[in-house]
């Protein structure tokens, strides 16, 4: 997995390239925890994302608990296989979703 991060003022891009499954997960944690203080807005690019686990699921729900006290999170260009997955788990019910 590779994590592309883009500072634009007050909102973060975070692009995930690959899996995100159970030994890329803690990464991804860690990248995000270092880089969202003074953060508005945390955006999740998952176009090229090509798999999701449970653990990238907790990062994400996790992720999402910490911007909601400061701000928001998106979760930008899903793919229709991703898609399902945040479907069958209610993760769609939960995060911002967009096109």
């Amino acid at each position: 997995m590779t994590i592309n991060k883009t500072l634009n003022g007050t909102e973060l891009i975070v692009a995930i390239v690959g899996r995100l499954d159970t030994t890329t997960a803690p990464q991804l944690d860690e990248e995000i925890n270092q880089s969202i203080m003074g953060v508005e807005k945390l955006v999740i690019d998952v176009a090229e994302m090509e798999y999701i686990s449970s653990a990238g699921l907790r990062v994400l729900l996790s992720a999402h608990k910490k911007m909601t006290k400061q701000g928001s999170m998106v979760i930008r260009n899903v793919s229709e296989i991703v898609m399902d997955i945040f479907d069958v788990t209610g993760f769609s019910d939960i995060l911002t979703i967009e096109a």
